[in-house]
């Protein structure tokens, strides 16, 4: 899949993927939905994001999260 809103550059941010080479991680976006923010709360926290950087944050972050396999602690 192709991300045109994604950008990771080794000389920004410690080369962790950000949003449209802004210095706004998308991890930091994908956070803020999950503690509840609406998409327009984090438009008004960013001014510089658009709705599409959002929801490509989101895509992207789903697109990861297939692509490995992350430790989970068995419920017992």
């Amino acid at each position: 899949m192709k991300y045109s809103r994604i950008t990771v550059r080794a000389d920004q941010m410690g080369g962790v993927p950000c949003i449209r080479g802004l210095r706004i991680p998308v991890a930091t976006v994908v956070g803020m939905i999950s503690d509840g923010m609406s998409e327009n709360d984090i438009l008004n926290a960013y001014s510089d994001l658009e709705i599409d950087d959002i929801r490509e944050a989101l895509r992207y972050a789903a697109e990861a999260v297939m692509e490995r396999q992350l430790p989970l602690q068995s419920a017992a």
